[in-house]
């Protein structure tokens, strides 16, 4: 594996995930540690329901280092999986159950699953390819030949802690990157990255009281990110199996939610409940946003009526560039993503390599303690994702472009692969997103690359609209085109009924610009 040597944090962790949430366990026995729906479960009984898990894999085989891989929506014996893996000295691999049975199959294939831990609702997408893999195949809740039930494997197995021997530079997790077409990669966590991470638990009051309350599924680092260090810190997380916006609220009332770990489009969905302000959220402390950026208009919105501080998170699953923008503090900065976490150096490079100036655009990328260890198995690609400054320190290039203001607070541009480059001109395309967000009517938007026969491509904008908005595409393009430079214009705008999204909230613009692709080559 490609040798990145992250830089160490000024007081770099001692103990691993593994063993910081044994101490937990301890602490606070009697302590809820997850909820989930009508189950309960508190820290004696979770610590004993870790170690029937890591001790059912070590009766399996499963031995230090071997990958055992989840398909499943959040629950409680998900946590149980993920953290009695982890136990038994394993990497944990959850697969999204975005992903279609083909990349399911390819990321199986990839990560050499020892395991495969699978509940009824995704059970189709295993289904093709099931009978292919040479695995232990262990059902959550249905029965079916060829598959262990989970309650019995574990009830029956020993709840005294193995106390496997785990170094920080052991895999942690795998976390598959591409859940749609193409190739898999597999993203390599260590038990050092994780480890580090947990400087927030203190600083974010994950510790003593904490009621943290997660809608976002466990495959995704968005989730991961606020479920350790809730958890480190001996307090409570709540799981939604997946999300509804009303519910959320009704959560967040009866259980008196203290923190939270949003993505834009739920902010969005949550403020929109029309009698949101009827709920009572007082016992909110702190709501985190990451994934995408979160419009400055629903920040200004979440700051105005939600309570709790505001933090948003830029960063990348890989890790690296991580800036930090606490909206409370600076709401004159909701159009930024914020500054660079303590320990990150962020530089901003042109197409050859070379550093941009102060306040030009160039794409991100970062450094800092917490840098995955590689693309599991790829040395070429994470190769691919390495810039290495003049001293030689290695970065991971975000795909992302952006610029610093005058203060040093980062504006994102677009996602590199999603600028438009018309007549030989970049547009970013979240520029025009922007500008079409502005209209009273548009209530979401996307702005893609189409073919050109004059330009090579063109922008074309994709509109939702406002229920009982009358005007047209047409109408949505000209109001946007007057408020847009010369160079940005949009070439059409269509309207949709909705905008197609990943689990996490990101629209899926392969998706959007397929067709007027294909059928330019066609």
């Amino acid at each position: 594996m490609i040798e990145l040597s992250p830089p160490m944090p000024d007081d770099p962790p001692q103990q691993t995930v593994v063993e910081m949430i044994r101490a937990a366990a301890g602490r606070t026995p009697d302590r809820d540690a997850i909820v989930c729906g009508d189950q309960r479960l508190s820290w004696a009984r979770f610590d004993a329901r870790l170690n029937r898990v890591a001790n059912a894999l070590l009766g399996l085989g499963v031995t230090r280092g071997d990958r055992v891989a989840v398909l499943s929506p959040n629950s409680i014996a998900y946590a149980e999986v993920f953290l009695g893996t982890l136990r038994a000295g394993a990497c944990i691999t959850p697969l999204s159950t975005m992903a279609s049975p083909e990349a399911l199959h390819k990321m199986l294939l990839d990560c050499g699953a020892k395991a495969l831990f699978l509940a009824q609702d995704h059970a189709h997408l295993a289904a093709p390819f099931l009978d292919r893999l040479d695995l232990h195949r262990v059902a959550f809740d249905f029965t079916q030949p060829g598959f262990a039930d989970y309650a019995t494997l574990t009830d029956t197995a020993d709840d005294t802690d193995p106390m496997i021997g785990i170094d920080m530079a052991d895999a942690a997790n795998l976390i598959y990157s591409s859940g749609t077409t193409g190739t898999p990669k597999g993203i390599v966590h260590a038990h050092a990255m994780r480890a580090a991470q947990m400087d927030r638990v203190a600083a974010n009051g994950y510790d003593g009281d904490a009621r943290t309350l997660l809608s976002t599924p466990l495959y995704s680092n968005t989730t991961i990110v606020a479920f350790l260090p809730t958890l480190v810190g001996g307090s409570t997380v709540h799981l939604m199996p997946r999300f509804d916006a009303r519910r959320y609220l009704e959560i967040a009332q009866a259980e008196r939610i203290t923190h939270t770990m949003l993505v834009p489009v739920q902010y969005k969905r949550i403020m929109e409940v029309p009698d949101f302000d009827g709920f009572d959220l007082s016992a909110m402390r702190m709501k985190f946003s990451t994934s995408a950026p979160l419009r400055a208009d629903v920040k200004a919105d979440v700051l105005a009526r939600f309570p709790g501080k505001l933090v948003e998170y830029y960063g990348l699953t890989e890790g690296g560039g991580v800036t930090v923008l606490v909206a409370d503090d600076h709401p004159d900065k909701l159009h930024t993503v914020g500054t660079p976490a303590p320990g990150c150096t962020i530089k901003l490079i042109d197409g050859n390599g070379a550093e941009v100036a102060q306040g030009e655009v160039g794409e991100i990328c970062g450094r800092s303690p917490t840098m995955m260890a590689g693309y599991f198995g790829r040395d070429d690609l994470t190769a691919d994702s390495i810039w290495r400054d003049a001293g030689g320190l290695a970065y991971f290039r975000s795909g992302d472009m952006g610029r610093f203001d005058d203060d040093g607070f980062l504006i994102l541009s677009d996602r590199k692969k999603d600028m438009i480059i018309s007549g030989g001109l970049n547009i970013y395309a979240n520029d025009l997103e922007l500008a079409l967000l502005e209209d009273a009517d548009v209530t979401d938007a996307a702005v893609i690359g189409i073919p050109s026969d004059d330009w090579g491509e063109t922008p074309l904008g994709l509109v939702v609209l406002r229920a009982g908005a009358t005007r047209d595409g047409a109408a949505i393009r000209d109001a946007a085109n007057a408020r847009l430079g010369k160079s940005q214009r949009l070439a059409g705008v269509e309207v949709r009924d909705v905008l197609p999204r990943s689990s996490i909230g990101k629209i899926l613009k392969r998706e959007l610009r397929a067709p007027y692709w294909d059928k330019a080559e066609a």
